[in-house]
């Protein structure tokens, strides 16, 4: 064995999550199997940003720093054979941001030990990763427990000389989720014609955005669940959940190089409408009531009133003859529900620059912290399973 035979980096009890302005303490160990002389040994804690241009590139276009700190350990001399210890301290910044690594970019915190050696001899070096926590707390955002509405009409032809049009509107019951917690959705559609819709699909997507020389955005599908068409002349609600499963934080507060935000998109194939909500990953849930009304009392206060439509007039016979209570809702049911989805998916719709989102195949990856709830391998109970009501077991304590 060389003369080196260990250098390495514990931290203190086993922790490897922190949070900003705590004191983070640990110890580099040294054994060696013959005398070292040394001129320094020393100890720095760094907390960094890095982004390219490139998937998977380390080669960082841009890069910002939060704080870099050093310590000695010990000064010019030699050290012994055998096992050496030596312990030390740094305090956390406030404004540390949370910990993150994407495939264009990530926020690294980590310790790293030198010991120099003499001239024209190598220096050791070792390093450690630990991550930063930096709790999103939901309530700090305005309006956070207000409902989250909004509304699309697409007018389109069919069978060459027909024209007709759907209405489509979504809404949740908070605007911000933690990991473990259900997102009730609550679609109504309007099918003002004579042709069956395609099935609904809503859709929790992230969006992560990384300012390099240019922005580049990376959309993902995280969880999808589809419904049924609706019949033509028929007006139909849909009841759903998405269980959020373990994600980062929204935004990255304290970092200006990489953004996330999230969206909950409700669309139909057949005619082509898109409805999308921007929802809130935290980290302390909200503490106050929904205020949208229980499943089938109508929408949220704010909502666009919903108009009751009527047949195009060349085709009111049609709609007659076919005896169909248009003001009837019906209610819709679920053909299928996944989480983790790996495909990608475009947001055409959520307001941006000129530049579309571009899409990758890697995986994020996710800190201790996140990763400790997995994400569920089975789709979350139905609406109609659940009656309605949240399991309080699913959302984490604030």
């Amino acid at each position: 064995m060389g003369r080196v035979q260990l250098f390495e980096i514990s931290l203190s009890h086993g922790r490897v999550v922190y949070s900003p302005g705590e004191p983070l303490a640990g110890t580099v160990r040294v054994r060696l199997g013959a005398p070292l002389p040394f001129r320094a040994i020393r100890v720095t804690c760094t907390g960094s940003c890095g982004v390219s241009n490139k998937a998977n590139d380390t080669a960082w276009v841009v890069e910002e720093g939060y704080f870099n700190s050093s310590l000695s350990l010990a000064d010019k001399g030699s050290l012994p054979a055998g096992e050496h210890s030596f312990p030390f301290q740094f305090l956390l910044p406030a404004t540390a941001p949370t910990s993150f690594e994407g495939p264009f970019g990530k926020i690294v915190h980590q310790v790293r030990a030198t010991i120099h050696t003499p001239r024209f001899s190598k220096d050791h070096k070792c390093s450690l990763v630990f991550y930063i926590l930096s709790p999103l707390n939901l309530n700090s955002i305005p309006d956070i427990e207000q409902p989250n509405v909004a509304s699309a009409t697409k007018k389109f032809s069919y069978k060459l000389v027909k024209t007709g049009s759907v209405v489509l509107t979504a809404s949740t019951d908070l605007r911000g989720y933690v990991v473990g917690q259900a997102l009730q959705l609550h679609a109504d559609i309007e099918n003002q014609s004579g042709k069956d819709t395609s099935p609904v699909v809503a859709s929790l997507l992230q969006k992560v955005s990384y300012k390099a020389k240019r922005w580049i955005h990376d959309v993902r599908t995280i969880a999808e669940v589809e419904g049924a068409g609706v019949k033509a002349w028929r007006r139909a609600q849909w009841h759903e959940q998405i269980l959020v499963p373990a994600l980062p934080q929204s935004a990255l507060p304290g970092c200006s190089l990489i953004h996330i935000d999230y969206y909950l998109q409700v669309s139909l194939k057949a005619p082509e409408a898109t409805v999308t909500l921007p929802v809130f990953i935290g980290n302390i849930a909200v503490n106050h009531a929904p205020l949208s009304p229980r499943p089938g009392l109508g929408l949220p206060p704010g909502a666009p009133p919903l108009v009751v439509p009527s047949a195009p007039p060349q085709e009111e016979a049609e709609a007659a003859a076919g005896g169909l209570q248009f003001l009837d809702p019906v209610f819709l049911s679920t053909k299928s529900h996944s989480q983790q989805q790996p495909l990608l998916a475009t947001l055409s719709s959520v307001p941006e620059g000129s530049r579309g989102p571009m899409p990758t195949t890697s995986t994020l990856i996710l800190p201790p912290e996140y990763s400790s709830w997995g994400y569920p391998y089975e789709a979350p109970p139905s609406y109609e399973q659940s009656c309605g009501g949240v399991d309080p077991s699913l959302t984490p304590e604030s």
